[in-house]
């Protein structure tokens, strides 16, 4: 068996060639002539899989190391029997990692206590559900919006957008869909963003066109809402560098690249080729994790202010802001180009668990939100409450 894999995808080399063959690709640059008689596909979400692209070939299975299907059109897939399948789940941690460090940094810088903060999470499902989890370690209100989930469960806690656009904090979590009962495109049209206010703050780790970033761009310009933090844009690779400038946070569409989601996204889809073609599954993941690495609060800090030290010792979101903002004195074409590379190269980052906090008598009021973040502490938690 022939299976074509996109050349980024990590640990292909150890996954891939004991059961097939594997054809490399480049993601944006793929053809039909380049999958000649592969009978397996492999992709990331910047690779468009449609009849375009497959008609003519013999692909039987399609396999999205991504959580969002977006890409993917399944309409055709059905129709041509082709079995597709995503990685539900894999990246879900690594992105709620990256809201809690975009949330304590802003804190830090804006002054607020985030005890006294409500925050929406729209959309509750892998990602949106472990979002709600870590907001609750750091004392953060929730309120829950999934319509769907609120039909499918009959669950009345999850409720409508127009009952959170209150909260002083939306974060959103939902698949980008045109289509259905419940579209998200464009959810955050200017009708939506021009009944927020001053105080409330906006993130975006789902998909970039969620939100109508013109109309984004010219809220931030009015102040209308205190800020926002973006890791997906519209029209990716060739994002609006002006809507950057405005934003607080920004990044190049890697919230979820951790190495735990990309060994666990690759596995998940590994276990499903092989399920598929009844082929025996024997890749083992154990060892590509590196040891544990003991970190401190930062001597002086304390409270939320000691867990943001934590937070970005074990992972530094200024670095990726950083890193996006220096590609708008590029030529456009040579911004785009960068901006896959800042993805394609992206350095895994382990996740939280991959640490271990020490902490002393002066501080293990810590170990209860930090242990809820995912971090392993090394004293006795004799605190049970989240922080104020």
């Amino acid at each position: 068996m022939i299976i074509a894999v996109d050349e980024k995808i990590p640990y292909w080399e150890q996954a891939f060639p004991p059961v097939g063959e594997v054809r490399l690709f480049s993601a944006r640059k793929v053809r039909t002539a380049d999958l000649g008689d592969a009978e397996a596909m492999v992709v990331r979400s910047v690779t468009r899989v449609d009849a375009a692209l497959l008609e003519g070939t013999r692909i039987r299975f399609v396999g999205t190391a991504t959580i969002g299907m977006d890409h993917l059109d399944e309409r055709y897939l059905k129709q041509r029997g082709i079995y597709f399948t995503n990685a539900a789940g894999s990246n879900a941690n690594a992105v709620a990692e990256h809201v809690v460090a975009a949330l304590l940094l802003t804190a830090r810088r804006k002054e607020w206590n985030l005890a006294r903060k409500s925050m929406a999470v729209i959309g509750v499902g892998h990602v949106g559900s472990r979002v709600v989890h870590k907001a609750a370690s750091l004392g953060i209100s929730t309120v829950l919006c999934d319509p769907p989930l609120r039909e499918s469960t009959g669950d009345r806690k999850y409720v409508f957008l127009e009952d959170v656009l209150d909260a002083d904090i939306l974060t959103l979590h939902v698949p980008l869909k045109k289509e259905g009962p419940y579209p998200t495109w464009h959810m955050f049209d200017e009708a939506v963003l021009g009944r927020l206010a001053p105080r409330q703050f906006l993130l975006n780790t789902s998909r970039g066109p969620v939100i109508d970033n013109r109309a984004l761009k010219q809220i931030l310009q009015r102040n209308a809402i205190e800020g926002a933090a973006l890791d997906v844009w519209e029209g990716e690779p060739r994002i609006d560098y002006e809507l950057l400038r405005m934003t607080d946070l920004g990044s190049a569409h890697i919230a979820g690249y951790s190495l735990d989601g990309k060994v666990q996204g690759t596995a998940m889809i590994l276990e499903e080729l092989c399920r598929f073609f009844g082929i025996a599954c024997t890749w083992d993941t154990a060892g590509i994790f590196p040891p544990l690495a003991r970190i401190a609060p930062a001597p002086g800090t304390s409270g939320l202010d000691a867990v943001c030290s934590v937070v970005l010792q074990a992972f530094d979101i200024l670095v990726p802001d950083a890193n996006l903002r220096a590609l708008e004195r590029l030529a456009p074409d040579v911004a785009a180009s960068a901006f896959d590379r800042l993805r394609n190269d992206y350095p895994l980052r382990p996740e939280f668990r991959h640490f271990v906090v020490e902490l002393d008598g002066r501080n293990e009021d810590l170990a209860a939100p930090l242990s809820g973040l995912g971090f392993q502490v090394s004293a006795a938690a004799s605190a049970t409450s989240p922080m104020a």
